[in-house]
């Protein structure tokens, strides 16, 4: 079992590699700029359990900045676990299904929580703004499954 959970762990940090990479390509291709909201998320998320990041100004900001992208890190490498949980329990879904069902992972484990704090609105997003976020999800949902898939052939 732990072995499948690490191998879900690994797929996980590869989707969010390629999470990573789709949505850098997105911000050189359409020049457009970071998003804020997984900042602004741990900053709801410490003040929600009361932790203080700790810094003024421009040093609060630079952890902030930090600390965003390694949240994502950990709902990438979870929702990775949880598809490894899956497979200990023989539930080895199909590739396309899979690709499904770990980007959406993704994406709610990241989107859920910042509509319930108010950072985001889903419901106010663009074509754009969803294709943005749709598209790198689904990228780390192939990974995964790929990944899993794989690992049962060797």
């Amino acid at each position: 079992m732990f072995n499948r959970l690490m191998l879900g762990a690994a797929a996980g940090a590869a989707g969010t590699t390629a999470l990573n990479a789709v949505t850098y390509l997105d911000m050189a291709w359409r020049a457009r700029p970071s998003s804020s909201t997984p900042q602004q998320m741990v900053e709801k998320g410490a003040e929600a359990v009361g932790v203080d990041i700790p810094g003024e100004g421009e040093e609060r900001e630079n952890r902030l900045a930090g600390l965003g992208p390694l949240a994502g890190i950990v709902v990438g490498v979870g929702v990775g676990v949880a598809y490894g949980l899956l497979d200990t329990l023989r539930l080895r879904p199909p590739r396309t299904l899979g690709t499904l069902l770990a980007g959406g992972a993704a994406m709610a484990g990241s989107a859920l929580p910042m509509a319930v704090t108010g950072v985001t609105d889903p419901r106010s997003w663009d074509a754009t703004s969803w294709a943005s976020d749709v598209v790198p999800h689904i990228a780390y949902g192939a990974v995964v499954a790929w990944t899993m898939e794989a690992a049962h052939r060797v």
